[in-house]
């Protein structure tokens, strides 16, 4: 896979910060997302492909991205198609604090080195290339405003966007509702992107716990209106995203 095209979890953080503030948007959900959004790229790599709601692994072959290849190698571990609600509900810990080093070693975020509380090392990011945000910010506007049906990366960036819950940072107030319907119903352009926004929503919910306690209950039903989870906002401060490093 080369490099000339940004990934979808890439696109998926970016829409995520403020180009003019660095806030990072729906923190929680966002984990959740990047996990979706690495199936969705693998998927569009021909690397792996749904088998009903489960995920399983059609090419092995690594993509040349180190990130992706990490994901496609524990799903070719598990030998057998793995349910997409149990995988996006799986540990990720630091996928999200990769990909923000990522973008900053791409130039598109800046690192700020500080403080929390006087005392707890913090990392803030602020997006620099406010120029690529508008672009992608851009296809999703028009796919809602022409209602022409977009390209597969562009419906599974959207999905993913309402998965997240990123519609009311995206268009917020109540002048914004009818874009977030429209957001919504990108959904169903994209099978695959569909499969994992409805399992990010699940988790978010709840439901990929309530199966792993209870197998025999089988798939539980998506969100029948397609709603994202509600998770708090984290708070922001000094209007920039902070992560505690490591």
């Amino acid at each position: 896979m080369g490099r000339s095209r940004r990934t979808i979890p890439e696109e998926l953080l970016l829409l995520a910060l403020d180009p003019a503030t660095g806030t990072t948007a729906q923190p929680q959900s966002l984990d959740l997302g990047l996990a979706g959004a690495q199936l969705v790229e693998l998927a569009l790599a021909g690397r792996i492909a749904p088998d009903g709601d489960r995920i399983a692994v059609v090419m092995p072959r690594p993509t040349g991205d180190p990130t992706l290849d990490s994901a496609l190698e524990l799903l070719r571990r598990r030998g057998s198609p793995v349910r997409a609600v149990h995988w996006i509900g799986g540990p990720r810990l630091g996928l999200r604090q990769t990909y923000l080093s990522h973008l900053e070693r791409c130039g598109m975020v800046h690192a700020v080195a500080g403080q929390m509380c006087g005392v707890l090392p913090t990392t803030r990011y602020q997006a620099t290339e406010t120029a690529i945000s508008r672009e992608i910010r851009s296809r999703l506007d028009s796919a809602i405003r022409t209602g022409v049906p977009p390209d597969p990366r562009t419906a599974a960036l959207a999905a993913l966007a309402h998965a997240v819950g990123l519609g009311k940072h995206l268009y917020p107030g109540n002048e914004g509702r009818s874009s977030r319907s429209r957001l919504r119903d990108l959904i169903r352009h994209d099978p695959m992107g569909g499969l994992v926004a409805h399992a990010v929503m699940d988790v978010s919910n709840g439901v990929g716990a309530q199966q792993r306690r209870n197998p025999a209950q089988g798939a539980a039903s998506a969100p029948g209106g397609g709603r994202a989870a509600a998770v708090p906002m984290q708070p922001h401060h000094g209007g920039m995203a902070r992560v505690a490093a490591h």
